[in-house]
């Protein structure tokens, strides 16, 4: 435990050592690039699901404390100072200290065992909180950035089809082609228009979920595309699904839960018909005006006494209820553990299989996008001297401006299929807990 809580701390020094340089940007008001780590760590920082889980690990802890710390004894100073007519009744004192501790409890060994698979759970819990968190920013990092290199691409291909349509006006006024040929120009400069409206759209809804995640301004945020770090090496997936849903932050912090529950169960069980023992102890200094010495032989001004209560339960209803309801919750808590289990298996497996298919759409769209660019420069090869060949036809300008305006529609296929394949890359990372160290293994200037 307390080896996980120095690399939980030292999570938190390097993340708030990445936040600097963004920190500094927000204190300034200046614009630059920030780095996938750096807006991890301000993520980290800035979350209110970690700080609601970091508290739910404080008071985890303090739970435990308060388990152990029944057998230290505690003290309190008090009075009851106060007049007294006749007999004295109560105990009039002008001032007492008493003090009270567990001495024996078959049940608080059990207790302090709940108490810290308790805190296992919120531990875990809060790693499970975090690789959420981090994977969140990542994604909507990666995608703003495909996002914008989209968005050059579109208006890249925008000018070629500007050319295209002026071309195609000129050659209609001059009897040469048909009306259809510049409306179908005039269209794929519109459908370019509007394809980059739905692009501008997402962009500025990644700068703003950004923002919210970060802290800083939608319009200060720039991505760095090389401090995205390359994914790992492609694995079977489905060879170590049953080994990576049992390390999974979600079923880890389920099973300790479960843990907790049983043994609280037993705790409350062993309550039932066994002993309890405790210590006390109370000093008090009594009243010379409160009549004592009138009605006792040896009345004395300082009192103590001190001993050891023993509790033996016969009857206790309440108490089986209790146990039998705590039991109830053992088994639930069981039958949770085992679903999340069953489910972060399933999910990793489909992940394993959906990422399977998307790196080969991926690589089709990579294919796809070089024998663009291939054609294109064959294209303006043949534009510029020829095609070499005899009774070939000659390229057009025509052609010239489709093949740029095809070679970009490609690019964008590639970066959407990239995209695609970080999106199903990030989610397994997160289930199989792998999320902060790939964050970590970018390349430092």
């Amino acid at each position: 435990m307390q080896k996980a809580k120095r690399r939980e701390n030292n999570t938190f020094r390097m993340a708030g050592l990445a936040a600097l340089p963004a920190i500094f940007l927000v204190a300034t008001g200046a614009h630059a690039q920030i780095s996938l780590e750096t807006a991890a760590g301000l993520a980290l920082r800035n979350s209110p699901e970690v700080h609601m889980s970091a508290a739910d690990v404080q008071q985890a802890k303090g739970a435990l404390s308060e388990t152990k710390d029944a057998y230290i004894p505690s003290f309190s100073l008090g009075s009851n100072i106060g007049y007294s007519y006749g007999f004295p009744l109560g105990e009039p004192s002008i001032y007492n200290v008493s003090g009270h501790s567990l001495v024996l409890s078959f049940s608080q060994r059990d207790y302090i065992r709940s108490a810290n698979k308790a805190v296992s759970s919120a531990e875990l819990a809060l790693k499970d909180t975090r690789n959420k968190v981090l994977a969140k920013t990542a994604e909507d990092y990666i995608e703003l950035d495909t996002d914008l290199k989209e968005i050059k691409a579109i208006d890249e291909q925008k000018s070629y089809a500007d050319a295209l349509t002026s071309i195609e006006q000129q050659r209609v006024q001059a009897g040469i082609d048909p009306r259809s040929a510049m409306l179908q120009a005039e269209l794929t400069s519109a459908q370019l228009d509007l394809k980059r409206v739905h692009v501008q759209q997402d962009a500025a809804l990644m700068r703003s979920s950004l923002a919210h995640l970060t802290g800083l301004k939608p319009s200060a945020f720039q991505p760095e595309a090389s401090s995205i770090p390359p994914f790992p090496a492609p694995s079977v997936v489905h060879l170590n699904a049953a080994r990576l849903a049992d390390e999974n932050p979600t079923v880890a912090a389920a099973k300790a839960n479960a843990q907790s529950k049983f043994f609280l169960s037993m705790g409350d069980k062993r309550q039932i018909h066994r002993p309890l023992f405790t210590f006390g102890m109370q000093y008090s200094r009594f009243a010379e005006f409160n009549n004592y010495s009138e009605y006792f032989q040896h009345f004395q001004h300082n009192n103590f006494d001190a001993g050891v209560q023993i509790t033996i339960p016969l009857f206790d209803p309440s108490g089986k209820a209790k146990a039998e309801q705590s039991a109830a919750q053992a088994v639930h808590a069981q039958a949770q553990a085992q679903q999340a289990l069953d489910k972060v298996d399933e999910n990793i497996l489909k992940l394993g299989q959906s990422l399977t298919e998307l790196r080969a759409q991926q690589h089709v769209a990579q294919l796809q996008s070089q024998l663009a660019t291939a054609q294109l420069a064959t294209v303006e090869q043949e534009l510029k001297t020829g095609s070499g060949q005899p009774g070939a036809s000659p390229v057009t300008p025509q052609q010239a401006q489709q093949a740029h305006i095809q070679e970009r529609e490609r690019y964008i296929d590639m970066l959407d299929a990239d995209l695609n394949v970080a999106r199903a890359e990030l989610n397994l990372l997160r289930l199989t807990g792998g999320i902060e160290s790939w964050l970590h293994s970018a390349p430092q200037k």
